[in-house]
């Protein structure tokens, strides 16, 4: 039975920085696909990076590109959230899900994933 534990997350100023980690135990993360979700108060859970047990293939949501890298330690068995750039409305809880299976690709939807982390708050506030 995976269980997946988040950590990092805090309060960052905007325009700052956080690595978020997802630690995976009872099982090997790589072969899961793995997703990085948020919540924000009043609104429905997003995807934000999904990385997939076969060839590492990812996929990010449009408004994270370019400011957040998702990326995979095997020996560690994490997976990694950097963010950087960090706005205002990426204030939310921070999931990691995963779906187990050899797949090439993963979607950015929450209903394709069924293990789930705690969550680890992120607020970017000044």
């Amino acid at each position: 039975q995976l269980q997946l534990v988040e950590s990092g997350g805090g309060l960052v100023m905007p325009g700052g920085s956080l690595r978020l980690s997802c630690t995976a135990s009872g099982s090997r993360v790589d072969y899961y696909n793995i997703g990085w979700f948020r919540q924000a108060p009043g609104k429905e859970r997003e995807g934000v990076a999904c990385i997939s047990s076969s060839r590492g293939s990812i996929n990010y949501a449009d408004s994270v590109k370019g400011r957040f890298t998702i990326s995979r330690d095997n020996p560690k068995n994490t997976v990694y959230l950097q963010m950087n750039s960090l706005k205002p409305e990426d204030t939310a809880i921070y999931y990691c899900a995963a779906l187990r299976g050899i797949f090439r690709t993963c979607v950015l939807s929450a209903s394709n994933f069924d293990s789930w982390g705690q969550g680890t708050q992120v607020t970017v506030s000044s």
